[in-house]
């Protein structure tokens, strides 16, 4: 199953505007009311559908990969990225992985990923399975905790590149086998 428009529109539980109604935005929703109301995050520090934007090519068109929820820090750094995924979720590990380390302010230090079912936190630096399951995702108190212990350095240009590639391959390869407008800013 894949990202489509079901027509109208739905209120954001984070922002309350208006966003279009679509087969993931109800999951994307309800992640969202797990992250506040279950494991207490501020609903502040929670940003919906932001854009992984680079160049494909030098010189070439821009892409975007849409990630569903950031967490950002009280500084406003991202530290833990929540992806979507419509099948198995560990076969989704290593896109999220070149998501977090290209995402703006990044790389990020955690990301989850999740059919809503189940779900996998990963350390992104050393993509290292810190827990698997619903309860993986990790409360506010804790994630403190995991972001100093599994910290992400800057990466080198070379680094960049190749996470590009494997982005926009992944990522990509959705694209190409359903639908022209995966980035659904």
């Amino acid at each position: 199953m894949h990202e489509v428009s079901l027509g109208g529109t739905i209120r954001d539980y984070l922002t309350g505007d208006d966003v279009e109604r679509t087969t993931y935005e109800d999951l994307r929703q309800a992640l969202a009311r797990v992250l506040v109301e279950e494991r207490g995050y501020p609903a502040s520090a929670i940003r919906p559908r932001v854009g992984v934007h680079f160049p494909v090519a030098d010189g070439g068109e821009e892409y975007c990969r849409t990630v569903d929820l950031a967490v950002h820090d009280a500084a406003g750094v991202p530290i833990l990225l929540l992806l979507f995924c419509p099948g198995q979720v560990n076969t989704y590990r290593r896109e999220s992985l070149a998501a977090a380390r290209l995402f703006p302010g990044g790389p990020v230090p955690l990301v989850v990923v999740t059919d809503t079912r189940d779900a996998i936190l990963v350390g992104v630096e050393e993509n290292a399975l810190l827990g698997d399951g619903m309860r993986a995702i990790p409360t506010w108190d804790w994630l403190a905790q995991l972001v100093r212990e599994h910290p992400a350095r800057p990466l080198s240009a070379e680094r960049i590149a190749g996470e590009r590639r494997i982005l926009h391959t992944y990522s990509e390869f959705i694209k190409t086998c359903c639908d022209e407008s995966l980035c659904m800013l």
